[in-house]
């Protein structure tokens, strides 16, 4: 059988491998030019940008937040020069040896040290910032001992700094590192890590506007990571500095208040030029320094805060937990409901005269004099803060009425003060809020409680200066509440409508001095250069206790013949009755007038404090009747309501 097909031999075995090994080398010199074309024609930009990233560290430069000014041109944050450590990125063990030897230098604790690690293991390639506002002794220390940490990076940045301190803490708030949490949230779009922002107050509210862009520097290093060279400005990207701010906020009437409140109770007090709407002052006690938040808190300094009884990170002057029962500084805005509905009239007096309790829809309602007050209306209504008399008032306006009028007042609203986290007020907005709430319907009697400031109502200091603002103002129209003061804040919405025809309003006005005067319930807080008008509170903590009420004061004060210029509330946790804040209201109100007309400032200006201090004391002028001061403009016309 014969058989076909090609007979292979040693030569054409070998002669078919060398066609296959030039094949393969072809192939193989071919893929070696495509890549060495790549790397040196296509993509040189990107191997020659990681070559100078490997030889170049990228250092963020925080951008200086713009300066916060007051009325007068006083500062109310700036920046200074603070000192920041760095530790730049390389093997574990040879950064953890570095951390060991500046722990001592620095003062750096064990926790500051893993909080570092911790915060750098997140984006390992960038320095490790070991600590913020590194104190200038430790960089001096360092700074001697230089050529032993080559890594090593120190540089000043624009510290933010609060020269007044603890009594604007709550207004202000304070800056720090950005969270995981804040950096997820919309509000911080384009923001990275390390970045610090404003945390609460004003700091929080204008982040955008004085916040500013952080900038970046370049440094060369080694192979062994060691810096060799900070490079010059140009070659990174200069921070951008954030916009200045400028306020309405008076920052030596601030301080002056810190400087005159009782240490020994807790509140808050907060005062608004009612032309404009712009806060004048806003303090509360206790409080906590927000110097000591920059650059991350103190641990102990922290832990002290938490555990102080006082609470002085609560804002009691328009934050959460500062809304309280009103008490009789809201017979105002019962006085003002009833007078725009026609519901009582400027000198009309109570059927039932006021002898210390009265029976009124179904339930027996005492007084808080039990020798009563006998006949009064609006004026001494105000004057004598006669419980009976206001009780007759709500029971006129009804619950429904009560409840409707308030609500279309806007006593429900915020102010729209531009701070983070003000307090939501307590206001039933119709009877069936008690179905809503507690379950129950309400009895028509609810109202006698409601008129005098207890039951289910509870106003801030803020609210309750909003209040008094729309007795205070021409139009009784109460815009949003604002602290600073920007250009373009020119429309701002109506928050509280109390708007009332000139007789109201003069009525209300000449209560509120007698108040102040002889046998009114503030009676010694009287001021001789000043048109001071006023109106106390005190409400009842509990009904069977010993735990002392708590204390309001709310007060008005303008040159004598003029609208009010300023208007003050202050409350007083357990300050037991309404005349203990009133020398302090007094006090602030006759602080600000006398810097605004360039008057002799007197320091103890009430006949209480007089006294009290053996000082001279004008009784004539202290026991003479109140006369209502002749007006010399007429900046104030009928309201609204008046054509009703």
């Amino acid at each position: 059988m014969e058989r076909t097909g090609r007979i292979s031999t040693p030569r054409a075995e070998r002669a078919r491998r060398s066609l296959y090994a030039r094949g393969f080398l072809t192939v193989a010199f071919l893929v070696l030019i495509g890549a060495a074309g790549r790397l040196q024609i296509l993509e040189v930009d990107k191997w020659a940008t990681i070559a100078k990233t490997n030889r170049l560290r990228e250092v963020s430069i925080p951008a200086p937040r713009g300066t916060i000014y007051d009325r007068h041109g006083n500062v109310v944050a700036e920046n200074i020069v603070g000192y920041r450590v760095q530790l730049m990125p390389g093997r574990r063990d040879s950064m953890d040896a570095q951390l060991k030897r500046l722990q001592p230098i620095l003062g750096l604790t064990d926790e500051q040290i893993a909080a570092a690690r911790k915060k750098w293991l997140r984006e390992s390639h960038l320095p490790m910032t070991v600590m913020m506002d590194t104190p200038p002794v430790a960089v001096a220390r360092l700074q001697e001992q230089r050529s032993a940490f080559p890594t090593v990076l120190v540089d000043e940045y624009a510290k933010r700094h609060y020269p007044a301190g603890e009594a604007i803490a709550h207004m202000i708030g304070y800056i720090s590192e950005i969270s995981e949490q804040e950096l997820k949230s919309r509000e911080f779009v384009g923001y990275t890590q390390g970045q610090w922002i404003g945390k609460g107050g004003l700091e929080r509210a204008y982040e955008n506007m004085i916040g500013g862009i952080p900038g970046s520097r370049y440094l060369e290093i080694d192979a062994q990571g060691r810096i060799k060279r900070l490079l010059p400005e140009e070659l990174g990207m200069p921070a951008i500095p954030g916009r200045d701010l400028q306020l309405y906020f008076d920052l030596d009437l601030q301080r002056y208040i810190e400087g005159i409140w009782p240490r020994a109770y807790r509140g808050g007090m907060v005062a608004i030029d009612p032309a404009t709407g712009g806060v004048l002052a806003y303090y509360s006690y206790p409080s906590f320094d927000p110097n000591r938040f920059i650059g991350g808190i103190p641990m102990p300094y922290w832990d002290s805060l938490r555990a102080d009884s006082g609470k002085p990170l609560l804002d009691r002057a328009g934050g959460s937990g500062s809304a309280q029962p009103p008490a009789s500084a809201w017979k105002l805005i019962v006085a003002a409901m009833a007078l725009e509905e026609k519901a009582i009239t400027v000198d009309q007096y109570m059927p039932v005269a006021c002898g210390g309790g009265m029976h009124i829809l179904g339930r027996y309602a005492r007084c808080w004099d039990a020798k009563g007050h006998g006949r009064v209306d609006l004026i001494r209504g105000i004057m004598y803060s006669c419980d009976v008399y206001f009780y007759q008032v709500g029971a006129r306006l009804g619950l429904k009425r009560y409840t409707e009028t308030g609500t279309r007042m806007g006593f429900q609203k915020r102010t729209g003060i531009d701070l983070p986290g003000e307090a939501r007020n307590l206001f039933p907005d119709s009877p069936d809020w008690w179905q809503r709430t507690f379950r129950y319907k309400p009895k028509e009697n609810e109202v006698v409680s409601l008129a005098i400031g207890q039951g289910p109502i509870a106003m801030s200091p803020l609210k309750m200066a909003a209040f008094y603002t729309g007795i205070a103002r021409p139009d009784g129209k109460v815009p949003a509440l604002r602290i600073a003061r920007l250009p373009q804040d020119t429309a701002r919405p109506v928050v509280i409508d109390m708007a009332l025809n000139r007789k109201y309003v003069d009525a209300m006005w000449r209560g509120m001095r007698r108040v102040v005067g002889p046998g009114g319930t503030a009676q010694l807080t009287r001021l001789k250069e000043w048109d001071l008008m006023g109106k106390t509170g005190t409400a009842q903590v509990c009904a069977d206790c010993s735990i002392r009420d708590h204390a309001w004061f709310i007060g008005m004060g303008a040159l004598p013949g003029h609208d009010p210029e300023i208007v003050v509330a202050m409350f007083m946790e357990h300050g037991e009755h309404g005349y203990t804040p009133s020398d302090y209201v007094a006090n602030a109100i006759n602080f600000f007038l006398s810097r605004k007309y360039n008057r002799p400032f007197e320091r103890w200006p009430t006949p209480r404090q007089r006294i009290q201090r053996e000082l001279p004391v004008d009784f004539q002028w202290l026991y003479s009747a109140v006369i209502d001061p002749p007006r010399s403009d007429s900046t104030r016309e009928s309201g609204p309501a008046a054509a009703r």
